[in-house]
C-alpha cells in the first residue's frame, strides 16, 4: 500500500448489475482509482443475508468482477477481491458484535425496509409495527439474523483496512455511521486501534429511477425485469424495456419534478449522452413520447455496447487469477489488523 488514502467500495453478486450500479458508483470508482488506494470487493457474504442460488452465487460472483474490470477498473491501480476469500472479515465482524448495541442496529432503515417493519408513533412512545409488504418480501418473524447484522459485516469490512473514505450513495451513508460508531466505540474501549472513515458521498443529481415507478431507485431486487436497464441487456432487451417505461400524463416532453416519469428518462439520456437534461427536453419539445423513447433506447445501446464488448472478451480464468492475487495482496494487512485487536481484547497469541 502507499501513503495515498484508501477508499473501500462493493457491491453483491445478488440479481444482474443495472445501469442505475454503473452510474450511480462503478462509474465513480473508475474515477476515484487514480487520485486514491483504492480496494474493490464483490461482497458475496453480504449476498447470503437473502436466499441465493449456490451455483447463481458463483456465477454472479465472476460476473460482478468482470464488470468491474469492463468498467475500466485496472487491477494495478486497485485491488479486486471477493469477500469471503479474506476470512479476517468475518472474524472481525464477531468482535464487533460485542460492542454493537440492538439500538445501533434497530436504527437501520434498510433493515426495516427489508424486514416489513414500519415505525408509527403515537403521543406517548413510539411502536414498532411489524407488517408484510408483499407475498415475495421477508416478514420480520422469518427476516434472517444475517441480514439484521449486516451493518456489522460492513463496518468490518471497512475499518479492516483503515479505509480513509467510504464511496457510497446516500442510502447507505447510515451503514458507514454505524461503521463510524463501532470504530470509536472499540478505540475508547481498548485503545486506539482503528481508522475512522469518513463519507466519501457520491453525488445524485441525477439519480436513476425505476423505469416502472420513478419514485424508487432503480434496483437489481425488484423481480420485474422492467424496472432496469442491466448492464448485459441485448440491444433488442434494452430497446423493449425503454419503450414499456412508464411516462407521465400528456405527452410533453419537459424536465421537472411534475413530470417524474419523463424527468428520470431525461436523466438517463443525459447521462449516457454527457448532456443535460433541460436541453434534451428543448431538442424533444415538439416530439411524441414514441420518437423520444427511440432516440433514447440508441443511445443507451451505444453507451452500453463498448462495455460489453469488453465484458466478453475477459477469460473467466483472468478473472479468478486476479481475484486471488487481490486477495493474496491483501491478506497480510487483514492478518496485522486482526492479531492488534486480539492483542487489544487480550485475547492468549
Amino acid at each position: 500500500m502507499t501513503d495515498q488514502k484508501t477508499i473501500f467500495s462493493g457491491i453483491q453478486p445478488s440479481g444482474n448489475l443495472h445501469l442505475g450500479n454503473y452510474l450511480g458508483a462503478i462509474k465513480n470508482w473508475v474515477a476515484l482509482q487514480d487520485e486514491y488506494q483504492s480496494i474493490f470487493c464483490v461482497v458475496d457474504l453480504h449476498a447470503i443475508t437473502m436466499p441465493q442460488n449456490p451455483e447463481q452465487l458463483r456465477k454472479k460472483s465472476i460476473e460482478v468482477a468482470k464488470i468491474y474490470l469492463a468498467a475500466g477498473i485496472d487491477p494495478i491501480k486497485s485491488t479486486i477481491f471477493i469477500q469471503s476469500h479474506v476470512p479476517e472479515h468475518t472474524e472481525l465482524a464477531w468482535i464487533l458484535n460485542t460492542i454493537t448495541r440492538m439500538s445501533d442496529l434497530f436504527r437501520m432503515i434498510q433493515f426495516k425496509d427489508k424486514a416489513g417493519i414500519q415505525k408509527e408513533k403515537n403521543s406517548k412512545r413510539e411502536v414498532i409495527k411489524k407488517e408484510v409488504i408483499s407475498k415475495e418480501e421477508h416478514t420480520y418473524h422469518k427476516t434472517g439474523v444475517g441480514l439484521f447484522d449486516y451493518p456489522v459485516l460492513m463496518a468490518a469490512d471497512i475499518l479492516l483496512y483503515d479505509a480513509d473514505l467510504v464511496p457510497v450513495g446516500e442510502d447507505q451513508s447510515q451503514h458507514v455511521e454505524i461503521t463510524r460508531t463501532l470504530g470509536k466505540r472499540f478505540n475508547s474501549t481498548f485503545g486506539e486501534t482503528f481508522n475512522i472513515p469518513q463519507v466519501y458521498m457520491i453525488k445524485e443529481g441525477m439519480r436513476i429511477m425505476g423505469l416502472d415507478d420513478p419514485i424508487k431507485k432503480m434496483s437489481k431486487s425488484v423481480q420485474s425485469k422492467y424496472n432496469r436497464i442491466d448492464l448485459l441487456d441485448s440491444p433488442d432487451e434494452i430497446r423493449e424495456k425503454i419503450m414499456k417505461a412508464v411516462t407521465d400524463s400528456g405527452n410533453k416532453i419537459e424536465y421537472g419534478d411534475n413530470k417524474p416519469a419523463i424527468k428520470n428518462l431525461l436523466n438517463i439520456f443525459a447521462l449516457v449522452t454527457d448532456s443535460q437534461p433541460t436541453k434534451i427536453a428543448a431538442r424533444f419539445e415538439d416530439k411524441g413520447y414514441k420518437e423520444f423513447k427511440e432516440t433514447l433506447a440508441d443511445a443507451v445501446i451505444e453507451y452500453l455496447t463498448p462495455l460489453q464488448k469488453r465484458y466478453h472478451g475477459i477469460p473467466d480464468t483472468d478473472v479468478q487469477l486476479i481475484l486471488a492475487q487481490g486477495a493474496k495482496k491483501l491478506a497480510p494487512l487483514a492478518k496485522k489488523k486482526m492479531i492488534d485487536v486480539k492483542e487489544k481484547l487480550g485475547f492468549v497469541m
